[in-house]
């Protein structure tokens, strides 16, 4: 007879389980005296989502499957069936859970740090991904002619590689609009694809005391104040101007000055050029800065 713990259960103990009682206890949910308890019907969704499932079928034939080890693993002492596990996904209060994940990121910021990285501050990568779904169930978020989808607007704290916020929008609603929704925070710096090059946006933040750092976009008209060109040493910085924008549109948009950098990166044989309103990192520094926002950009994709 087996008397060690699954390596399921073995993994999910870590979890602070008194706390996410005491979230389900604060809320108002009327469904807590139902067979399926939140701890219960959360671990079957942390299985699901290891193990890959495309459905909730897949899922709960997995679970019916194991049905006599339901309990030890956590799932309760009858197994879970589909019509339960959907009326529950349907009807619970999605709060316990949220509040639940941001206590968790926050725990696991605290004890992953990566000693590479010795920039000090606060840095973030913002991106999104589409999820396809099917066309005929979520007619509503269509935005192909047979297609349809959402995204995911992801914030991840670099230093980290985790993620600390997500918005989900219509897969229809462009990358630039998601900027909207960021909660920015004084002195952090905001790493952005160019995809989401947008003057007026951009310049919110510098409003805001954030810094922000962009890849260039169709480059734009403008006019130097202050250049450094053809830099000396071996940072593989080529070019660091302050510049302002000269077109009627962008410098209206942008009224400030803005500092352009041209990067050379040795390990693709590529030269980049960014935008920032940090004029206190090196050159070189802003060029790890993104370069560490592709490695998150890869580490991030599901």
């Amino acid at each position: 007879m087996n008397i060690k713990k699954y390596v399921f259960s073995q993994m999910t103990s870590f979890l602070p389980k008194r706390y996410f009682e005491q979230l389900v206890e604060k809320s108002n949910d009327r469904t807590k005296s139902w067979s399926i308890s939140f701890w219960n019907q959360l671990l079957v969704l942390i299985l699901g989502q290891l193990d890959d499932c495309n459905s909730l079928r897949e899922l709960t034939d997995i679970t019916i499957a194991h049905s006599s080890k339901s309990y030890h693993l956590g799932f309760g002492k009858t197994p879970i069936t589909r019509s339960t596990l959907s009326k529950a996904n349907m009807l619970r209060d999605y709060r316990v859970f949220e509040s639940f994940a941001y206590h968790m990121v926050n725990l696991a910021q605290q004890k992953r740090i990566d000693k590479e990285f010795d920039l000090n501050g606060t840095f973030y990568a913002f991106d999104s991904t589409a999820i396809d779904l099917c066309l005929s169930l979520y007619d509503w978020a269509r935005f192909r002619s047979t297609k349809s989808g959402i995204k995911v607007h992801t914030q991840l704290d670099i230093r980290t590689e985790i993620p600390t916020s997500f918005t989900i929008t219509d897969a229809v609603v462009h990358d630039v609009n998601a900027m909207d929704s960021i909660a920015y925070e004084p002195f952090a710096c905001y790493i952005f694809d160019r995809g989401y090059f947008d003057l007026r946006r951009l310049y919110h933040i510098n409003e805001v005391s954030s810094f922000f750092v962009i890849r260039e976009k169709r480059r734009p008209k403008y006019e130097v104040t202050a250049d450094e060109d053809v830099l000396e040493g071996t940072d593989n910085a080529l070019q660091d101007q302050t510049i302002r924008f000269t077109g009627k549109r962008n410098c209206t948009n942008y009224p400030s000055e803005i500092r352009r950098i041209v990067y050379h990166s040795p390990e693709m044989n590529r030269t980049f050029t960014y935008y920032t309103n940090n004029f206190y990192l090196k050159a070189s520094d802003i060029a790890l800065l993104y370069k560490n926002r592709w490695k998150v950009e890869c580490s991030s994709n599901f």
